[in-house]
């Protein structure tokens, strides 16, 4: 039997002008995908441009991380956006972060959606058909990273776009495996020992134990460690240093 292999991503380039939320530099030196703010939840073109030359000078994948048009709501409230409108918002997106990613050396080698947008491919065909269709206005056959299952897969799928499974280790999860809501109780996992113990379980079992207590399958290829929360770049040294020392390889989704 082979070594389980697991990505890690985290969510990086989350600031505006004088504001940062993400340590950028750290997480840098532990994830091996870096989903980059592309300026309608979070970041600027100084901020994308930074976060594109460090990942490329340390061997990280760029993807675009999508929003609806929401900076006052950090991506995270729900909007009605027509399909058409919201396929060029995805597509203007994406050949944003192309431009810095190609002046760092490298480019944008996936898409993955962002907060309310994330939630709302996982159920809605029509939305999820047009992000799929506007990574396809922008650059073609991008991989597509995603909620197993979701209906934004299975757009990808029907286009013909690679689609990556994405777990998340600090969220709570229902037993039908897709994410508890933030507005509840007990939605994000704040305990670091537990967080851990959910990478371990998700990289090496392909499963976590959902809120009310029944086990859960994920097919996962990429772990999601989020860079908003406290420590976080401590917390994911952490998870990757103990991912390693139990025989799990770290590596970028192939």
């Amino acid at each position: 039997m082979t070594d389980p292999v697991i990505d890690l991503n985290a969510d990086l380039g989350e600031g505006f002008g004088r504001w940062h939320l993400t340590d950028d530099d750290s997480l840098l030196s532990v994830v091996t995908s870096a989903n980059v703010a592309c300026g309608f939840h979070a970041g600027d073109p100084s901020t994308m441009r930074r976060v594109c030359e460090t990942a490329a000078e340390r061997g990280v994948r760029i993807g675009a991380q999508v929003s609806y048009r929401d900076l006052a709501g950090f991506g995270r409230r729900a909007m009605d956006v027509p399909p058409d409108e919201l396929a060029d918002e995805i597509a203007y997106q994406i050949g944003a972060l192309e431009v810095f990613a190609r002046a760092a050396g490298s480019r944008v080698s996936y898409v993955k959606p962002h907060g309310a947008l994330y939630n709302r491919a996982v159920h809605d065909t029509e939305q999820a058909g047009a992000i799929v269709a506007g990574i396809r206005r922008a650059a073609g056959r991008l991989p597509v990273l995603g909620l197993p299952g979701s209906q934004l897969h299975a757009a990808a799928h029907a286009a013909g776009l690679p689609a990556v499974t994405e777990a998340f280790a600090d969220r709570a999860y229902t037993a039908a495996g897709t994410l508890v809501p933030r507005r509840e109780p007990g939605a994000v996992v704040h305990d670091p020992d537990a967080v851990v113990k959910r990478s371990l379980g998700l990289a090496r079992d392909h499963a976590v134990t959902s809120l009310d207590g029944e086990r859960v399958e994920v097919d996962v290829q990429s772990l999601c460690l989020h860079g908003d929360t406290p420590g976080a770049a401590a917390l994911a040294r952490r998870v990757r240093d103990e991912l390693t020392a139990a025989g799990v390889r770290v590596a970028a989704f192939a």
